[in-house]
């Protein structure tokens, strides 16, 4: 029994080394660095990245002698852009010049945004098998900062829109006669021919409306009420704005899979968006650029625009001549607006033609079911605004009475299909944003922050080993490379998770490399404790390792235990710290444990007349 006791089967080694193997790839891609680059995505929603861009990217900068290591259409669907390398920052930043004059006629209405980045060199072969260097944050590598100031009164216009289509809906339901209803300002005022129906309005208002105050206003004949927000309402409508937004903007970049933002208010009607990571600062360039908001409107059919227009608009209807289906007259009052909508998704009509199929919550079905069930037959439009100005991205005839789910057809390819689900799923923003401060941290930030961290670890690290190995000598060799391979299995997986490092990350590290030590350490104290005891060799070392698990398993899963409630309750820069503290965890066990359990069985399992171990003095009691 002694002689195959410490032994592992032929597919444990196997096991050990394929996973080596694998942390070795996924971590190499970190050190392979980066080199600059432009990257080009658009700045509309109806303007594609194509591979005819990249050809035109190419020619743009040829034509202004600016060399270039390659220019390659990336990405896919919304995703897609096109990137050009450069040997140097010179080089690149001639070249966003010479990109932006060139692809931008017209700065004030640009098709397309040029961002600074930076790229990694990791071979195509790496990157096909997913193999990409793990994202730094804004303390470590830089990244995108983003101050949004949002529109607070455009909310509040939003607010009154809906108040006077509601009181319209309300008053036409009880059947209460009145001579218009109308915003003058930040109030809606209706007006009667009698007081009686005033009086039966303002106490259906003042019921299903309470957020207003309506008073009675009587100039000579006429009979009005006056319908205001209260000061509480008015200041939640504002600030409901801005955290809509918040959670739009949110949902946005968690769509494109853009790695731990930060996303947060500052002060009563700004954002500060913060992407980590260069990477990720070109998705954001192109997304909070799109700063836009949805609306569903009705198409206002007494009128047709042709190319020269003929008839006036009516006063509660505007023209659109950008998007599909223009030139076309909308009504100014709002169906519904994009924060209504839970889900959308790219699919096939009945005809198996591309559709986006659409679910409201509760609230917008109501509305949804209310505008088209006497407009079977009509036109409906949806409006992207974007930087203030409007784009119609569908116009469909209704078939029938819609409710909470419904689809938008005649989309005409399947990347349209999916472009306008994006959108739609993401949500609209409540009110529109404007980009009042926009930085981009370069690298140079970070890298006293990266020199020390990597220092430290470095440092620790050798600090460690040097002490193992004197005094568990053999033993202590085995833990070192143990705890190298732990390092390495970490970094690979979050390379692999494409999680953000920042300075609590590699805090995290440094405490993952004291953790895994310290178990090796019970499990070199507890065969040193077998041989005091009188075990042979062979038996000491299954003996250690057989009671030291135990105890290294009670106590990292009651460390793993703080760890995920720090990931589940915590918030940023909390948050990256339990997510490196979680993994570390993780791959400490499967190091200390398996892997410096196979070196040791490697080294000392197939000696049949073990004498002695290399683990340093094993002090006996006195007799």
């Amino acid at each position: 029994m002694l002689k195959t006791m410490n032994r592992y089967p032929i597919w444990k080694y196997i096991l050990i080394a394929v996973v080596v193997l694998l942390g070795a790839l996924y971590t190499a891609p970190n050190y392979f660095g980066q080199t600059p680059a432009l990257q080009i995505t658009s700045a509309k929603t109806t303007t594609k990245v194509t591979r005819a861009l990249a050809t035109q990217v190419d020619t743009l900068l040829k034509q202004a002698n600016v060399k270039n290591d390659g220019v390659a259409l990336d990405g896919e669907g919304m995703h897609t852009y096109v990137r050009a390398r450069f040997s140097d920052t010179d080089a690149q930043f001639k070249g966003r010049l010479a990109l932006e004059k060139g692809l931008n006629p017209d700065p004030s209405d640009p098709a397309y945004v040029v961002t600074v980045n930076l790229v990694s060199n990791t071979p195509d072969w790496m990157r096909a098998v997913g193999a990409l260097p793990m994202y730094l944050g804004l303390d470590l590598r830089g990244g995108v900062h983003f101050l949004m100031q949002v529109d607070t009164q455009a909310a509040l216009s939003k607010r009154i829109q809906g108040i006077q289509a509601a009181i319209k809906s309300q008053l036409r339901e009880k059947e209460v006669r009145h001579a218009g209803v109308d915003r003058v300002g930040d109030s809606v005022v209706i007006k009667f021919r009698e007081d009686a129906l005033r009086q039966k309005a303002k106490a259906i208002i003042q019921d299903q409306q309470p957020d207003l105050n309506v008073v009675d206003v009587t100039e000579g004949d006429e009979l009005r009420l006056v319908a205001t927000l209260k000061p509480a309402a008015l200041k939640a409508t504002m600030d409901n704005g801005v955290q809509q937004n918040i959670a739009t903007l949110g949902k946005r970049v968690n769509e494109l899979g853009v790695s731990e933002p930060v996303i947060q208010q500052q002060g009563a009607d700004r954002i500060v968006v913060q992407l980590p990571g260069v990477q990720d600062a070109a998705h954001a360039k192109d997304i909070i650029g799109r700063t836009a908001t949805l609306e569903v409107r009705m198409v206002d059919e007494s009128v047709t625009p042709g190319t020269e227009l003929t008839a006036a608009i009516p006063y509660n209807s505007e023209l659109f001549t950008s998007g599909k289906g223009v030139p076309v007259v909308l009504t100014k009052d709002v169906v519904l607006s994009g924060d209504y909508i839970s889900s959308a998704t790219a699919t096939f009509d009945q005809n198996q033609q591309p559709a986006v199929s659409i679910d409201l919550n509760g609230d917008g079905g109501h509305k949804m079911r209310q505008a088209t069930r006497d407009r079977v037959g009509k036109k409906m439009a949806i409006v992207l605004f974007e930087k203030k100005k409007a784009e119609v991205l569908s116009v469909a005839t209704i078939q029938s009475e819609l409710g909470s789910r419904f689809q938008i057809t005649g989309m005409g390819n399947a990347e349209n299909s999916a472009e306008l689900a994006l959108l739609l799923r993401a949500g609209a923003l409540y009110a529109p944003m404007e980009v009042i401060e926009q930085r981009t941290v370069g690298p140079a930030l970070g890298a006293e922050n990266i020199a020390k961290g990597f220092h430290s670890t470095m440092y620790g690290f050798a600090a460690i080993a040097v002490f193992m190995i004197v005094y568990y000598m053999m033993f202590g060799a085995f833990s070192v490379l143990a705890l190298a391979v732990n390092l390495l299995l970490l970094i690979a997986v979050l390379s692999r998770l494409q999680a953000t490092l920042t300075l609590p990350g590699i805090a995290a590290i440094a405490l993952a490399l004291g953790m895994a030590i310290d178990a090796n350490v019970l499990i070199n104290e507890r065969i040193r404790e077998e041989l005091r005891n009188g075990a042979n060799p062979q038996s000491a070392i299954a003996a250690g390792f057989e009671h030291a698990w135990h105890t290294i398993l009670d106590s990292n899963v009651t460390t793993l235990i703080v760890g995920i409630a720090l990931l589940v309750f915590g918030s940023g820069a909390v948050r990256g710290f339990a997510v490196v503290h979680s993994l570390g965890i993780l791959t400490s066990m499967f190091s200390a444990v398996f892997v410096s359990r196979g070196v040791v069985n490697l080294w000392y399992g197939r000696k049949k007349k073990l004498q002695s171990l290399s683990i340093g003095t094993v002090w006996k009691p006195a007799n």
